[in-house]
Order: structure tokens, then C-alpha cells, then sequence
């Protein structure tokens, strides 16, 4: 059933596979949906942060992971081409969905664009951090897809760290509102689910995004509907990021987790 407002919803994100299957979803529901969409972060860049913070060594190790995970990418493409199917969804374009296309979310030329759409809502997908100045310029509820439970699963690769630490009840997904921090607003809803043998750092994303739509839908109702419902979740809040190379293969090697 499509949801109707007076002001669109818009969606923000950089773009890509997984935020696109959430992106169809969404209009289907939502007809006056917008997209704006940056341009993603370059991997130097992304490199030169990472090694500000961790140093060169975790740095490089943090990429050689994202390298070597890719190297099964046949085998990742036959389990995320049978999430689809499974999830009956599609992260084909639509190219009559309506898309402005931005530097970065944290640009002026995406603050207008806000300013000139007036959505009832935002729902932020796969994208960077949005700074003050961008949370200021929009004037409605801003809600995340996060691929982790928060507040133990922040920031990058929670369903994998879940299963690292043997936390399987807490392998899953939330949708929260966006405040200053990383993945520190309120929660909306959450949504735990088991992964199959064949998923792996290369699939549980998709998985997850998949298995969360119908969640983030209905978060998105709330939000036009003024019935938004936040809670505090409980447990330790740990800010996560991706595992460097020789603590990827350990696992893997001796965990079976990839």
C-alpha cells in the first residue's frame, strides 16, 4: 500500500546495490520519494582518515581485508543473487525515481536541496556522517539504516563483530534517528535474523538490508504519521570498524568466519 503526504520523503545515500534495493522498496510505499545522492568517499581519502586515527599499519591491514574479502566475489555474487531472490527484491535503477546528485551530503548544494524539497522525513542509507551543519538544515525527523545492533554494534561491520564474539541473538539491523553521534540516536525498531553458512563480510549487509525494508517502512510511516516511538536500547555501547587483515584470516581460519 503507498503512503501519502503532502512533502516527499528523501532518501540520502552514496549510492550502490544494497541502498538501492532499500531505495525500490521505499517508492513503492512512498511515491513522492527523492533521492540525493554524493558522490562516495574516495578510497584515498578513506585510506589517509583510517591512518590518522589507527596508523599506517591497522590502516593497510583494514584494506587488505576489504581486498581479500572481494577475492571470493563469485561465490559472493551467487549468495546475494539468491538474497534476492529469497527477499523477492531488486537493486536494478529506476530511471524514473528522481535523483540529485551532490558532492557530499555535507555540501551546500545538499542543504538546498532540502531546503527546496521540504521532505516530512529523511532516511539516510550508506553515506557519510552527517555534520551539524547538514542535521541543522533539515527540518524533520532524520532516520539511519544501521547493519548492526546498536548500542553494542556501532559504526562499521557490527553483524560481523556479532558473530565474532559468539553474540549470534544480536546478528542483526537497526533503524534509529540520527543526532551528532555515530549511530547514537534513539532507537526505532530492530531486526535479528540468522545468517546462512555461505553469508560472509561480503553478503551480510545485503542480507540485512534486505531483511529490514518492511522495518523501514514502517519507521518512515511513523515519522509522516508523527508517531515516531524512540527507545534507549540496553547493553555496552562499543563503536565498531573493520577487522585488519591478520584478525580477518584468524577468524576465518579459526572460527569459520568470513
Amino acid at each position: 500500500m503507498q503512503q501519502r503526504s503532502s512533502s516527499p520523503i528523501v532518501v540520502m545515500t552514496a549510492g550502490g546495490a544494497n541502498p538501492q534495493m532499500m531505495v525500490n522498496v521505499l517508492a513503492r510505499h512512498f511515491p513522492d520519494l527523492h533521492v540525493i545522492e554524493e558522490q562516495p568517499e574516495s578510497k584515498s581519502a578513506l585510506f589517509k582518515r583510517r591512518a590518522r586515527r589507527f596508523g599506517w599499519v591497522t590502516a593497510l591491514g583494514q584494506l587488505g581485508t576489504m581486498v581479500a574479502s572481494r577475492l571470493g566475489k563469485n561465490v559472493a555474487a551467487r549468495r546475494s543473487a539468491e538474497i534476492l531472490r529469497e527477499y523477492g527484491l531488486s537493486a536494478e535503477r529506476d530511471p524514473e525515481l528522481p535523483v540529485t546528485p551532490v558532492a557530499s551530503l555535507n555540501h551546500p548544494d545538499c542543504h538546498a536541496a532540502v531546503t527546496r524539497l521540504q521532505p516530512a522525513a529523511v532516511f539516510t542509507i550508506s553515506c557519510r556522517i552527517l555534520s551539524p551543519a547538514t542535521l541543522a538544515a533539515i527540518p524533520c525527523p532524520v532516520i539511519n539504516f544501521h547493519a548492526g545492533i546498536n548500542p553494542m554494534y556501532r559504526g562499521q561491520m557490527g553483524a560481523y563483530w556479532a558473530r565474532v564474539e559468539r553474540d549470534d541473538e544480536n546478528f542483526g539491523a537497526t533503524i534509529h534517528l540520527v543526532d551528532a553521534g555515530v549511530d547514537t540516536g534513539g532507537t526505532l525498531y530492530e531486526q535479528r535474523i540468522r545468517p546462512s553458512r555461505s553469508d560472509s563480510l561480503a553478503t551480510y549487509p545485503l542480507l540485512l538490508t534486505a531483511a529490514s525494508t518492511d522495518m523501514a517502512v514502517r519507521a518512515l510511516r511513523d515519522a509522516v504519521d508523527g508517531t515516531l516511538k524512540p527507545f534507549a536500547p540496553s547493553g555496552k555501547s562499543v563503536l565498531r570498524f573493520p577487522p585488519p587483515l591478520w584478525t580477518w584470516l584468524y577468524h576465518g581460519l579459526t572460527k569459520g568466519i568470513w
